[in-house]
């Protein structure tokens, strides 16, 4: 619920900002709705000096260490802006070409917010920030999803069954079913819930260390980990040609079998040992084991 409550807010969000900016021209994200070169007093093919001379003389009239009134001060800051904008030439151009293409809405707004505003933010300042709103959805997405399974689960007959067997078996054998024992199942039904929690295959309980900021912090140290145990395994087997042990071995034969690390975990121990002592990773065995599968499909149907 709460994935979704943030989604739609981002979503409305959005849809205010595109009404607003499809609603305005795009020269108005510059001063407004005045025209810079009407705020100084000069046509659009004033070159730089006349720019200036016109907001040095507007700014003696309406500076308000010269002007008191309100409304000049009001007047001065949009001078200054107008100046600030059509003193340097590649805003200038970015405005000449906003008034010429004012159907260009996102375009030049995009110009617009990267020259004023894309040299003062801190790059590592929005990659982190980046990282914790990640971070948070993922984590808010991954508990929703928990606790989705975690009801699916307490629905099924399954469940039922063993919530009655670890009944009985804390009761001694004996049910009571009265109403007053309603609050008695419930808190035996949270203990059941806990014991479910490694047993929910696709959606596990959230883990910090599974979050993508978490991930990216220790980035350094997964890289460093993953090139010592490559160098050790080439030194191990290929360079002084040692026999896989077990555990290597099992890994070979779960990777050329394609399968994830939880369906692995699945298989029995006895199959695993057949798996392996097949040699998989070896191509001619590979390719012999699936041709086995294939015709034992084939057999059954």
């Amino acid at each position: 619920m709460a994935a979704a409550a943030a989604i739609r807010w981002c979503a409305a969000v959005s849809a205010v900002i595109l009404f607003s900016l499809l609603i305005s021209p795009s020269t108005a994200i510059y001063c407004d709705e005045d025209d810079c070169y009407d705020l100084l007093g000069v046509t659009q093919s004033a070159n730089a000096s006349e720019i200036k001379k016109a907001y040095y003389k507007l700014s003696l009239k309406h500076h308000p260490d010269k002007n008191p009134d309100p409304e000049s001060k009001k007047l001065f800051v949009k001078i200054a802006n107008a100046y600030e904008i059509l003193k340097d030439e590649d805003t200038r151009a970015q405005y000449d070409y906003a008034i010429e293409h004012p159907e260009e809405v996102f375009y030049n707004a995009a110009r617009y917010y990267q020259a004023y505003y894309g040299h003062k933010t801190d790059t590592r300042a929005v990659l982190i920030g980046l990282l914790l709103v990640l971070s948070a959805f993922q984590y808010l997405n991954q508990w929703t999803r928990y606790n989705q399974a975690i009801e699916m689960v307490k629905k099924t007959p399954a469940y039922k069954n063993k919530l009655r067997a670890l009944e009985l078996e804390r009761s001694g054998g004996t049910t009571n079913k009265k109403k007053s024992n309603k609050q008695m199942n419930k808190k035996l039904e949270e203990d059941f819930s806990k014991e479910l929690d490694l047993q929910i295959k696709g959606a596990e309980m959230p883990s910090v260390w599974e979050l993508v900021g978490v991930r990216f912090v220790l980035l350094p140290y997964t890289i460093g980990k993953l090139l010592l145990w490559s160098g050790c395994w080439f030194w191990r087997y290929k360079v002084k040609k040692a026999p896989y042990s077990w555990e290597d071995a099992s890994y070979l034969t779960q990777r050329s079998l394609g399968a994830s690390l939880d369906a692995w975990r699945t298989v029995d121990d006895a199959t695993k040992e057949d798996l392996v002592y097949r040699r998989l990773w070896e191509k001619p065995n590979l390719e012999s084991y699936m041709s086995e599968m294939r015709k034992e499909s084939k057999r059954r149907r």
